[in-house]
Formats: structure tokens, C-alpha cells, sequence
């Protein structure tokens, strides 16, 4: 399967032959693009090219990823490392314009100028990525942990003209009644008895950046200009849900260079420094906080096929890394990984991400020396944080100036009371505080992808009497300190009302995490035999460690900030966390097992509810079996019974949830 290549004699295919530089080799030359380059080696520190250096245009002024592309052409230092090779920027610019002007020979009129991407972290995917920018075509991260529909799906939705793939995914592949035809889906590596992939990009060896931009754009019809502007389709990429069908959200070149820029001058980028990509590419994380700010600032990337944690810090080693991208269990893999003397002798400097915690970010800095910095930006692009130098451990960060964020009440759009917390940072009224972000003022939303709906559900008002219509709901939970600054209590789907209270799965998670024997913790909700949700805790366990239920409850009992609501009633042992394909907690599938699971269990035995006692603490209900906090084995006589309480109060089906 491979691209139909019989329009190589177009315009854009002799014009690139007609600049290909004397005494080239087309196929070799090609071939380096497509392996990744030649060797790194002492005495070959770079690739250089025969064609003479030109300036590049100023990176700071770029308005799209087009121009940031076209800035590298004439810059010899080295753009790409991949295992043991290397390419420089002009070359990178080289090989996405060639990609480029495929794009305007192979992509038929009148369809959508998207192309999916279903690739590991291999050079071909950056390319691309640069080659769509040039052309004015979007990319569509297609995620590989998808199957049969639901990857069919993937691609039907995003409107892909084109598939990019590798052999290694084509059983993915095999049987599927895709959208698109056998000649639109390209592979990226050659067979040694059929080099088609070199074949195709031959024709186009030696196209120039400022040759073929808005190739895609013609090709297909789309847009008067015919060339991409900052307002031009970039990304369709899926947000990282669990269940259901995933939304494409929207990213524009325009918004897709600003968060370039920005980063570079949050961290301080240098055109030295390396940005190691280990997160995976169909995802926002690695595209927007990875390799943007590396292409705004004149860095260089460093890929990683898939994140491995034992390989990280040889990684890092090998390709003089100074920062990566992180997100969800990816820091507690590597702090997972056995202390070494030489932990701190490399030269990474910073991790930027979400989800590590408090208590791993401390622990990162303490081993490896690293800072790692929390940060918040909505994958939609409509609210973030910034942490500024006076952020307090275990917040997020301040809005930046003009933004209007708020923590509000979901139901009514009523902005939350402030947040008490005590000396060690501990929150004390987590039920008054804790809300949903929204942002009041300006975002940078651009809607999802044909789901108007969605959209729609993002910016109109979800409270009585249309509070709140307007505004950007991020669905994610926080509170705000009196100082302003805000923190992270989890997703708003991972709230949970146990007897009435509002608990965030994620305030509880901050607490489980100082439990020593274990190296992570999962909080989630499994309903109440009667009413509302209990907390379930899932604790991952080194190979060897048992657990332990007195110890457990005595570490509860000494928590100050443990609130009477969010002692788990049930934990189940894991010997590690299931997560989703860009390495966050896979809630969904701990949800849906609750206590029905292959794993041990213990509980603190729910006493069947023939009586709700009302004490005289102000009217408050308390529920029998709220005492001191023991745990046992869960068995299945508990199970059979626990399941009876369900059916006798009609809500058995919420365990299928």
C-alpha cells in the first residue's frame, strides 16, 4: 500500500527536480529523511548540505508553524536526533517540503485537507507535522491502542484524505472497512524488495519550504489565499477520554505557533538546548509543550519510539536532553526505576506536565535534580495557569494577566468561598471550595471537530437561569487560595458524594500518596448501595509487598487533612496502575471493576441501611459503621451479600456503569 505516485510529473514534482542540487544523490538523500540521517559519530557531529547557508527569518515573528518551518531552511545545526542518527533544521525543512509537495500531487479535489498520522515517535511523524504546516493540511493523530471501529471511526471522523502508517500497524489495519482507499494509505517504511515509500518522495527531492506552501490547500480546493494563515487547520487531536466516542479538538497554526512562543519564553529556550519526546506524538501533550517551543526557539528534539523508564536517563544521556514532557503516571514509572550513585549526572534541566503530584514532584527534584513544573492548559486551548516563581508547593498557578478565572459552582455558576489551608498546605474545607474552573473572559477554544454539540457544551451556560452561558467550562475540578493562586483537585467526573458531602478523588489521591508502601494510588467512586458513591482506593504495590489493612488504617488515622467522608471503604491491591494510552490513570476501567475485579480487595464492611439514625449534630444523618477505621478481606460471601443490598434498593445497575 502506498500513495499513487503517477502525478510525479507535476508542475510540483519538475520544479523540485529542476532545483535538486548538482551531483545529488536523490535516492540516498531521500532515503536519510526517511531513516532518520546518518550516523552521529565524533568525527560527523552534523549533516551539512552542499546548497549554501541562507539567513533564516526571525523565529520570534512567526505567526504559523508554516514560517516557523520555512526559518529552519538554511540552518545546519542539528534539528532531530533519533537513536543513532541525526538530522539538521535545513534538512528537516528539506524533507517536510518534499512530503509537502506529495501532498499537492496525491490528495483529490474536494476533500478535507487532513491527513492521518498513525505513527510512533519516529522521525517521519515531526516531519510530517512539518510538511502538513507547509502544505496548509491538518494532521490527525490517530491513537494506536484504538481497535476495529472505534480506530475506523478515528479516521472516518477526522476526514482523513490520507493515512500515514508504518508495516508494524498494518494488523491494526487488516479486515477494517476503512474510509479511504488502499493507494491513500502510505507506509514510511520500505520493504527491502519494495522501496515504494523512497520511491514516491523521489520526484520531490529538492523542493524548497516557500515552494510548496498551500499545496494541500489547492489540491483539494480549499481556501481563496491559498496559503496557510495563522486561521488554517493545524491539529485534530483526541482528547484523552477513556469511554465513548473521543472529541477531535481543533488546533490552528496560529495557536499552535503562540504556544511555542510562549513557552519559549516561559522557559527560557535556548537554540542549544534538546527536547526530548517521549509522550506520545497523537497526543496534545508532546506536539504543544514538546515540540512547538523547540521549533519556536531554534531547538532540537529527541524522539523516543515509546516511553520506556529505564531508558530515559540513557536517553537522556546519549542526546544531551534538557527538558521533556510528562503526563499521568509517567514520573511515577520513573521513580519506580532502582536509585542509582549517577541519578543526577546528566544534563536535563526541566519536565513540564500535569498530574505528577506534589509529593512526586519533591521526590523527582530530591533524586534526579530535575524541577518539574506542573502546569495547566486545557487541551482545547480555553483556560490556563501560569506558575510564577511565588507559587506555593502544590498549587498550579495564577491566571495570566486579563484572563478572568474562576471557581464556581457547577450548578449555579456562584464563584466558590476561598480555600483554608492550613500550615503544612492541608486543605480544611474542601467541601465549600472546591468547584469547577471556568473562564469568564477570552479563550482560545476553537471548537471540536463536526460536534457542534460538544462544542456547544464547552461555552453555554449549564446553570439555572443560563449562568454562566458564554463561558469556557473546563470540566475540571479546583480550588483558590486566599492568596489567588489555584490547585488542582481533579476532574469534574472524578468527583464523588459520599452521604451528602462533595469529595474530589484527587484531594484524597494527595493524601494516599504519602502511604510509604506503596507507589501510586487511584481514587474513584463505585455507588452506594443506597445513595450517592463510596471511595474505592486502588494501591500499586512493589512485587513482594503485601498489604497490610492495620497498617493502612493506622497511616489514615494520623492524616490531619483526612476528612471523615474520604477514607477508601474499599482497597484493591494492584501490583500497578492501568493506564490509558498517553499514561493516565485509566479511571474508566478501575470504575467500571469497582470490587468486581481479579485483584484482593479489603473493606470496611457496609452495614445493611435498614436504619439511618439522625443524631443530635445539628440534623446530620450519619450512617451506621462510620467509627474507627478497620479494614478486612473482602470475600465473596461479603460480595454476594454487599449485591443483595444493591438489588434491594433497585440500583444493581450502577455497578455496569
Amino acid at each position: 500500500m502506498v500513495a499513487d505516485s503517477s502525478r510525479s510529473d507535476s508542475p510540483l514534482a519538475r520544479d523540485a527536480r529542476d532545483r535538486r542540487p548538482p551531483g545529488r544523490d536523490t535516492a540516498g538523500s531521500v532515503a536519510e529523511a526517511r531513516l532518520g540521517g546518518p550516523a552521529i559519530t565524533p568525527d560527523r557531529p552534523a549533516i551539512t548540505s552542499d546548497r549554501p547557508a541562507e539567513a533564516a527569518p526571525d523565529r520570534p515573528g512567526a505567526r504559523t508553524i508554516a514560517e516557523l518551518v520555512q526559518a529552519q531552511w538554511g540552518d545546519h545545526r542539528i534539528a532531530l536526533k533519533y537513536q543513532d542518527s541525526a538530522l539538521t533544521h535545513h534538512q528537516v525543512a528539506g524533507a517536510a517540503a518534499a512530503r509537502a509537495a506529495l501532498l499537492g500531487d496525491v490528495l483529490p479535489r474536494g476533500a478535507e485537507p487532513h491527513i492521518g498520522v498513525l505513527l510512533d515517535n519516529v522521525p517521519e511523524f515531526p516531519l510530517w507535522l512539518g510538511a502538513a504546516a507547509l502544505a496548509g493540511a491538518a494532521v490527525a493523530g490517530i491513537n494506536p491502542t484504538r481497535r476495529g471501529p472505534e480506530l475506523v471511526r478515528d479516521i472516518a471522523h477526522t476526514d482523513c484524505a490520507l493515512l500515514i502508517t508504518e508495516r508494524a500497524r498494518l494488523p491494526l489495519l487488516a479486515g477494517l472497512d476503512l474510509p479511504l482507499p488502499p493507494e491513500r494509505i502510505l507506509l514510511t517504511d520500505d520493504d527491502p524488495d519494495d522501496p515504494a515509500y523512497r520511491e514516491s518522495l523521489a520526484p520531490y527531492e529538492g523542493a524548497r519550504p516557500q515552494d510548496v506552501l498551500g499545496s494541500a490547500l489547492r489540491a483539494t480546493g480549499h481556501g481563496r489565499a491559498g496559503r496557510p494563515d495563522p486561521a488554517t487547520r493545524m491539529l485534530l487531536y483526541f482528547t484523552s477520554g477513556s469511554t465513548g466516542a473521543p472529541k477531535a479538538a481543533l488546533c490552528t497554526q496560529g495557536r499552535l505557533a503562540a504556544a511555542g512562543h510562549s513557552l519559549v519564553a516561559y522557559f527560557g529556550v535556548r537554540r542549544e538546548d534538546v527536547h526530548y519526546l517521549c509522550m506520545p506524538m497523537f497526543h496534545g501533550n508532546a506536539v504543544i509543550a514538546g515540540w512547538s517551543p523547540a521549533l519556536a526557539g531554534g531547538a532540537a528534539v529527541a524522539l523516543r519510539r515509546r516511553f520506556s523508564a529505564s531508558a530515559f536517563l540513557p536517553d537522556v544521556r546519549r542526546y544531551g536532553a534538557t527538558y521533556f514532557t510528562y503526563v499521568g503516571r509517567a514520573v511515577q514509572y520513573l521513580l519506580a526505576t532502582p536509585p542509582a550513585p549517577d541519578d543526577r549526572d546528566h544534563p536535563l534541566r526541566t519536565g513540564f506536565g500535569t498530574e505528577a503530584g506534589a509529593v512526586d514532584v519533591a521526590r523527582f527534584a530530591d533524586r534526579f535534580g530535575v524541577r518539574l513544573i506542573e502546569g495547566y492548559g486545557s487541551s482545547e486551548g480555553g483556560a490556563s495557569l501560569q506558575r510564577t516563581p511565588d507559587t506555593p508547593a502544590g498549587a498550579v498557578g495564577r491566571p495570566a494577566p486579563g484572563d478572568d478565572l474562576a471557581v464556581v459552582d457547577p450548578e449555579t455558576g456562584d464563584e466558590l468561598p476561598r480555600a483554608h489551608l492550613d500550615p503544612a498546605g492541608r486543605l480544611l474545607n474542601g467541601a465549600q471550595a472546591i468547584g469547577e474552573l471556568v473562564n469568564r473572559g477570552r479563550s482560545a477554544f476553537e471548537g471540536y471537530w463536526r460536534n457542534p454539540e460538544a462544542t456547544a457544551a464547552r461555552t453555554r451556560g449549564r446553570s439555572r437561569g443560563g449562568v454562566g452561558a458564554g463561558w469556557y467550562w473546563t470540566g475540571d475540578l479546583f480550588f483558590r487560595d486566599a492568596e489567588g493562586f489555584f490547585h488542582f483537585a481533579g476532574r469534574a467526573d472524578d468527583r464523588l458524594r459520599v452521604d451528602s458531602e462533595n469529595l474530589a478523588a484527587a484531594v484524597i489521591e494527595n493524601i494516599l500518596a504519602r502511604y510509604a508502601p506503596a507507589t501510586g494510588a487511584a481514587v474513584y467512586a463505585v455507588p452506594d448501595p443506597v445513595a450517592g458513591d463510596q471511595v474505592m482506593a486502588a494501591l500499586a504495590l512493589p512485587d513482594g509487598t503485601a498489604f497490610d489493612p492495620d497498617d493502612f488504617a493506622a497511616f489514615l488515622a494520623a492524616q490531619p487533612d483526612l476528612g471523615t467522608k474520604m477514607a477508601p471503604r474499599f482497597v484493591r491491591a494492584v501490583a500497578a496502575l492501568p493506564v490509558t494510552a498517553t499514561n493516565k490513570i485509566h479511571r474508566v476501567a478501575l470504575r467500571r471493576a469497582g470490587f468486581h475485579c481479579p485483584d484482593p480487595v479489603w473493606w470496611r464492611p457496609i452495614e445493611p441501611p435498614t436504619r439511618l439514625r439522625a443524631r443530635a449534630t445539628g440534623g446530620r444523618v450519619e450512617r451506621p459503621g462510620s467509627g474507627p477505621l478497620r479494614y478486612r478481606r473482602f470475600t465473596d460471601e461479603d460480595r454476594a451479600a454487599l449485591l443483595s443490598q444493591y438489588r434491594d434498593h433497585g440500583r444493581e445497575h450502577l455497578l455496569e456503569r
